[in-house]
C-alpha cells in the first residue's frame, strides 16, 4: 500500500514532486503561506520551463547524431537509453524503496551531530543511489553491499555539496543552496587535470568565460550567434540540406537563448526560501549556516554549459568510433549524447573557464564510454529481470550518462574485492579528501 502511494507520487515528476517538498519545507519553516506556495510554484514552473527547453534541445540534436552515425556507417550493438529509462529500471528493484529512509536518516543524524551543514530535498534523485546500489549488488551478488555502497554516496553527496557551495553560489549568483547531484562527485578527479592546467598560460585565466567571449569577439560571442553557428556546424557535419542545417541552427540558437531566461526564475523561486531557510536554522542550530541541497538545473542558466556541451557532441560521436574500433567499448552515445553530467562538473572546477571546460570534458569522456560499457550486462540484466522496458533479442542497452562513472565503477569493482577496484577506490578518496580539505581553504 506504502509502495503504491510513493510510486504514485514520484509518478508526478520532479516539476510537481520537488515543490509539495519545497512549499511543506517553506511552511515548516515559518514563511507566509502566500511567499511558501509562489517560492514553491515558481520552482515547479522554472524546472518545467527548463525541462521544455531540454528536450527541445535533445530533440535537436540527437537526430543529427543518429545522422551523423547513419551517414558514417557506425556499427555499436551497446545502445545509450538515458536517465529516464534507466531510472524506471532502477526504481523497479525489489529493495528500491529503503533508499528513502536511508538516505533522509543519514542526512538527518549528520546535521544533528554537525557532520554536514546541508539539508539534501533532492530526493527525487535518490534513483541514483538506487542504480549503484544494483550495479554494487550485481557485481559483488551481495544485496547488503550494495545499500553500503549506496549509504557511502549519500554522505559524499553531503559532503562535496558543502566542499562547493560557495564555488557554486559564485557561479549562479544564488545564496543559500548547493549542488548535492551525484554528477558534482567527478569534481574530485577533475581537479588534479584542472591543476595542472593553470601552468599552462593560455588556461590560467579565469575570465575565459562566455561574458569576456561576447567582448572579444562582438556578435559572435552572442548566445543566437553561438548556436546558430555551432548547430549549424553539426548539421553541415550530419549531411543535412541546407534548409534542414538551417533549422537545426536556429534551434540551437534558440535554446541558448532562453537557457538565461528560464535559469532566473530558479534564483525568484529558492531565494525566499534559503532566506527563510537561513534565518530557521540560525534560531535551531546556533552559528550554524544550513544548505539547501539541489538537483543541478539551478545552474543551467550558464551559457559555457550549453557551449561546452554542444560542442562535445561530434568528439563523443568520434570517441565512441575509435573505442568501437580498439574494442574497449560499443555504446552509442545517443540519449544522453548532451552530456551536462561530464559539463557540470567541470564547470564548478575550472569556474567556469570556457577552454578549461571543453578541455576537462573532453579528457574525461572516456570514462563515460568505458563505465556505460562495463555496466551494460548488468543494466541490461536488470531491465530484463523487472520488465521495466523491452529489450530485443541480442540488443544490449546502457547508460552513458553515468553521472560518477569513477565512483560508481571504483566502489562495484572494490566492493568485489577485485585489485584494481579496490586501488580505484584508495585513489577516488583520497581525492575526494583533498579537494574537500582544499575547497574549505578557498571558501
Amino acid at each position: 500500500m506504502f509502495g503504491n502511494i510513493l510510486n504514485y507520487i514520484l509518478g508526478l515528476g520532479a516539476a510537481i514532486f520537488l515543490p509539495i517538498i519545497m512549499i511543506l519545507i517553506g511552511l515548516g519553516i515559518k514563511m507566509k503561506f502566500k511567499r511558501a506556495v509562489t517560492s514553491g510554484l515558481t520552482l515547479g514552473v522554472a524546472f518545467t520551463g527548463m525541462n521544455v527547453i531540454l528536450g527541445f534541445m535533445f530533440d535537436t540534436i540527437s537526430p543529427v547524431a543518429g545522422a551523423f552515425v547513419e551517414k558514417t556507417g557506425i556499427q555499436l550493438n551497446i545502445i545509450d537509453v538515458g536517465w529516464s529509462p534507466m531510472s524506471a529500471i532502477a526504481w523497479a528493484w525489489p529493495y528500491a524503496l529503503f533508499m528513502f529512509p536511508l538516505q533522509i536518516g543519514i542526512n538527518l543524524l549528520m546535521l544533528v551531530f554537525k557532520q554536514t551543514d546541508i539539508l539534501n530535498v533532492d530526493l527525487w534523485n535518490v534513483w541514483g543511489k538506487i542504480f549503484t546500489a544494483t550495479m554494487v549488488a550485481a557485481i559483488t551478488g551481495n544485496i547488503a553491499l550494495g545499500f553500503v555502497a549506496a549509504a557511502i554516496q549519500v554522505v559524499a553527496e553531503l559532503k562535496i555539496g558543502e566542499a562547493t557551495q560557495k564555488r557554486t553560489q559564485e557561479i549562479t549568483g544564488i545564496p543559500g543552496v548547493t549542488c548535492t547531484h551525484y554528477m558534482v562527485l567527478q569534481c574530485v578527479i577533475m581537479e588534479p587535470v584542472n591543476k595542472l592546467l593553470d601552468y599552462i598560460p593560455i588556461f590560467k585565466k579565469e575570465n575565459s568565460n562566455a561574458d569576456k567571449l561576447k567582448d572579444k569577439i562582438g556578435i559572435f560571442g552572442e548566445n543566437s550567434v553561438m548556436g546558430f553557428i555551432i548547430g549549424g556546424l553539426m548539421a553541415i557535419l550530419a549531411g543535412y540540406t541546407v534548409k534542414d542545417t538551417l533549422n537545426v541552427a536556429i534551434k540551437v540558437g534558440t535554446a541558448l537563448v532562453l537557457f538565461p531566461m528560464v535559469a532566473k526564475l530558479f534564483m525568484q523561486a529558492l531565494a525566499p526560501i534559503a532566506d527563510a531557510a537561513s534565518e530557521f536554522m540560525k534560531s535551531k542550530f546556533k552559528d550554524r549556516e544550513i544548505y539547501i541541497g539541489l538537483d543541478w538545473p539551478f545552474m543551467a542558466g550558464q551559457s559555457e554549459l550549453w557551449v561546452v556541451a554542444i560542442l562535445l557532441v561530434p568528439i563523443e560521436l568520434l570517441l565512441a568510433v575509435v573505442f568501437s574500433k580498439m574494442g574497449i567499448s560499443n555504446v552509442l552515445p545517443l540519449a544522453g549524447i548532451v552530456n551536462i553530467i561530464v559539463v557540470v562538473p567541470a564547470m564548478i572546477v575550472s569556474k567556469k573557464n570556457l577552454l578549461k571546460m571543453l578541455i576537462l570534458s573532453i579528457i574525461y569522456t572516456p570514462i563515460y564510454l568505458l563505465v556505460s560499457t562495463s555496466f551494460a550486462p548488468y543494466a541490461t540484466e536488470l531491465a530484463q529481470k523487472t520488465n521495466a522496458i523491452k529489450i530485443p533479442a541480442g540488443q544490449m542497452i546502457t547508460y552513458f550518462g553515468v553521472e560518477a562513472p569513477f565512483f560508481r565503477w571504483a566502489i562495484a569493482n572494490g566492493l568485489a574485492m577485485r585489485i584494481p577496484g579496490i586501488i580505484a577506490l584508495v585513489l577516488f578518496f583520497g581525492l575526494f579528501y583533498m579537494f574537500v580539505k582544499n575547497m574549505k581553504k578557498q571558501s
